[in-house]
């Protein structure tokens, strides 16, 4: 089979998307035979039928659907590497790829960031950053996808080398008014007896948090589910239900008035995050940079020489995937 081309690959796509290869000769200035005969020598080349040609338009056959994924997923990587590279012409001497979790992203990530590439010698750095979870983090990091991955350090990094990042505290998000308003502290279980608001069930906190109530013979059940912590704040600021999640992540977020974050006293609610990478050597120097940059202690919030509270294992002496 020859090699198959992008601008056969756009076409293809287009007519899928569109039904009509007259349609699509509009936008790309081609006839619809020219089109036409294009997507025939790619069926010929393939080996397969892909399109259904009817009086009215085309439709892809099942192998014309699988095709058609293979295609968005091709054209997205020659677009990425069309923009990576003309980044690169335009003058930017770095790009850095990041994955990270959705906790680091809700806290102070992009902050972090911001304040990296506001160093002069850094402005001719560019940062792709894209939120994950730590699982799919990890994996990017291993497979080259992302350079630096960011998320909670008790992740399986075997293979990776990494460095500490911040760290954050767990706590229960509850309305003004709430009877766990006043306390200081909460303990897990308790805050069971209250309806949740949670991110999804995929996600590695609500994972984890089942399995804590789990080892209490509990249910972590939810009356509200949403896709991310600006969401769960509105709910809980509608009286919807109570919501665990970092108490920076409330602190970031001047609109979660009429919120109180109570801590959960858990020794596991302690969590530290890190930047991890597939080894020294392998970082571009802008990469590089950025590591050490995020891992700096001013970045972490300690003076010089002190230590970060760890993450602790739970009871079972098994370490957490984190968000």
């Amino acid at each position: 089979m020859r090699d198959i081309d992008i601008t056969t690959l756009r076409l293809f796509v287009a007519v899928c998307e569109l039904r009509s290869m007259s349609r699509v000769s509009e936008d790309a200035s081609m006839v619809p035979s020219a089109i036409s005969k294009r997507l025939a020598a790619l069926e010929e080349a393939l080996g397969v039928p892909l399109l259904i040609r009817r009086r009215r338009g085309v439709e892809p056959t099942a192998a014309g659907e699988t095709l058609l994924q293979h295609a968005r997923a091709i054209l997205a990587g020659a677009d990425q590497i069309h923009r990576d590279m003309s980044a690169y012409a335009a003058g930017v001497k770095g790009l850095i790829k990041v994955l990270a979790s959705s906790s680091a992203m809700a806290e102070s990530l992009a902050d972090d960031i911001a304040g990296f590439l506001h160093i002069p010698a850094h402005h001719d750095i560019r940062v792709s950053l894209e939120e994950a979870v730590s699982e799919k983090v990890v994996q990017g990091v291993r497979a080259g996808v992302a350079s630096l991955g960011i998320c909670w350090d008790a992740a399986d990094f075997q293979g990776l080398e990494h460095v500490p990042y911040r760290h954050d505290h767990l706590a229960v998000l509850v309305p003004e008014g709430h009877p766990l308003a006043d306390r200081k502290t909460v303990a897990f279980e308790e805050v069971l007896d209250y309806e949740q608001v949670s991110l999804p069930p995929t996600t590695a906190v609500v994972s984890y948090m089942r399995r804590q109530a789990a080892l209490l013979g509990r249910t972590f059940s939810h009356r509200v589910t949403v896709s991310n912590f600006d969401s769960a704040l509105r709910v809980v600021q509608a009286r919807l239900g109570v919501s665990i999640a970092p108490r920076e992540v409330l602190a970031a977020r001047h609109s979660a008035s009429g919120i109180v974050a109570v801590d959960l006293s858990d020794s596991w609610a302690k969590r530290r995050f890190a930047v991890c990478f597939q080894s020294g050597a392998s970082l571009t120097p802008a990469a590089r940079l950025l590591m050490e940059y995020l891992g700096s202690d001013p970045v972490r919030g300690l003076t010089p020489g002190a230590t970060p509270p760890a993450s602790s294992p739970d009871e079972t002496g098994v370490r957490p995937h984190g968000v």
